[in-house]
């Protein structure tokens, strides 16, 4: 077992980083500066090694959980909090739109451009919406429900509710398919004609409920579904 302390100076991943650039950098070393230690059983260099071997390639990297990354003998919580830090500080360096609060929304593919950077890769569905004030701008973007959605898993209740609690005129919901087919289930249509019906009733439209891929998307609004 090799240490990072028994390393040569010249070839610590720090030094190197400090000597070469960060792009000098391979990827264990950079998750080895990320980990900062290893275990009495391993070094920091092999958890590194073992974390590589959960994915196909470093863009899997932020497909990765807590839960799956502490089933790792040898990387902790705070190891693991780490480790999805840094990724999602990637993501979020790279998002094309920081946020939608205060924004106009004029078009599906806004949304789209928005949310493909949160869930168009995500290994699981995930269920949006944003509340929109009378003018159209966003007042509230918040996630609901994560899993495998279904039509009794998505409570109308807890959609209208938050639209209550903002003083929403309407809202737009949004979901991820991580099969990358973007044709709306039977659940999805039963969905969004019950979140229209009940939104009549309660004076709060359904403006679109979209459909996110990592590539492309689906609008019940531009699609005359809504």
């Amino acid at each position: 077992m090799t240490k990072i302390k028994d390393l040569p100076l010249l070839d610590r991943p720090i030094e190197r980083l400090l000597n070469n650039g960060v792009t000098a950098l391979s990827n264990e070393e950079v998750i080895s500066i990320l980990l900062k230690t290893g275990t009495k059983e391993k070094s920091v260099k092999e958890l590194s090694q073992e974390i590589l071997k959960e994915i196909k390639d470093i863009h899997d990297l932020k497909q990765l959980n807590i839960e799956k990354i502490i089933k790792i003998k040898g990387i902790g919580k705070t190891k693991a909090a780490t480790l999805i830090a840094a990724i999602e500080l990637g993501r979020r360096i790279n998002k094309k739109i920081d946020t939608l609060n205060n924004v106009k929304i004029t078009n599906s593919e806004q949304v789209f451009n928005y949310f493909k950077e949160i869930i168009g890769d995500k290994d699981q569905e995930y269920f949006y919406c944003l509340y929109l004030d009378n003018s159209k701008k966003v007042i509230k973007n918040k996630m609901l429900f994560l899993g495998t959605l279904n039509y009794s898993t998505v409570h109308p209740r807890e959609i209208f509710k938050e639209a209550y609690l903002v003083g929403a005129n309407s809202i737009i919901c949004i979901h991820n398919h991580p099969t990358g087919n973007l044709k709306p289930s039977k659940n999805d249509i039963e969905l969004t004609n019950n979140l229209i019906n009940i939104g009549m009733l309660l004076g709060i439209k359904i403006d679109d409920h979209v459909i996110i891929s990592k590539n492309s998307y689906f609008s019940f609004f531009e699609n005359n579904l809504i």
